[in-house]
């Protein structure tokens, strides 16, 4: 665990903003309309992953309800998410952080997805694993105070 890796999680407020998530599988030619439905939504948190094979959403339960109809060739998870931000700007030359963060939720039984954004990172837990992943940070910070 590098040093800058624990200032940086020690110093970092967990945020989560109560919303419930749905991840959705479209086809990687649906690119305008998951960007139209990210774009239109104009939400405080979403994703949109494109990659050779597909297009991701990640989008608020209510979103999706909202735009069911656009959304209709979409697959839709069946579990529930929930949102986790490190609320501190971290630099892009941080080497660690997640490696910190992945590892203890980890050894906690807790399947994540983790999210990048340009000064902050999230993770995405299952919504019944939220308590218990929140917990498992909360101890991680603790622990890299006293390192």
């Amino acid at each position: 665990m590098t040093q800058a890796a624990k200032l940086a999680l020690r110093e970092a407020e967990l945020y989560s903003d109560g919303c419930v998530y749905r991840l959705l599988q479209l086809p990687p030619n649906a690119l305008v309309l998951a960007a139209g439905v990210v774009a239109e939504a104009a939400t405080p948190f979403s994703a949109l992953l494109a990659d050779k094979d597909e297009l991701t959403l990640l989008l608020p339960d209510d979103v999706c309800q909202e735009f069911a109809r656009r959304l209709r060739h979409a697959t839709s998870s069946d579990a529930a998410y929930r949102l986790i931000t490190f609320d501190i700007e971290l630099d892009s030359t941080l080497v660690g952080f997640m490696a910190l963060v992945s590892g203890a939720l980890a050894a906690a039984g807790i399947p994540i997805l983790t999210y990048a954004a340009f000064s902050r990172d999230h993770v995405v837990v299952r919504a019944d694993d939220f308590d218990k992943a929140l917990r498992t940070l909360k101890q991680l910070q603790q622990t890299a105070q006293g390192t």
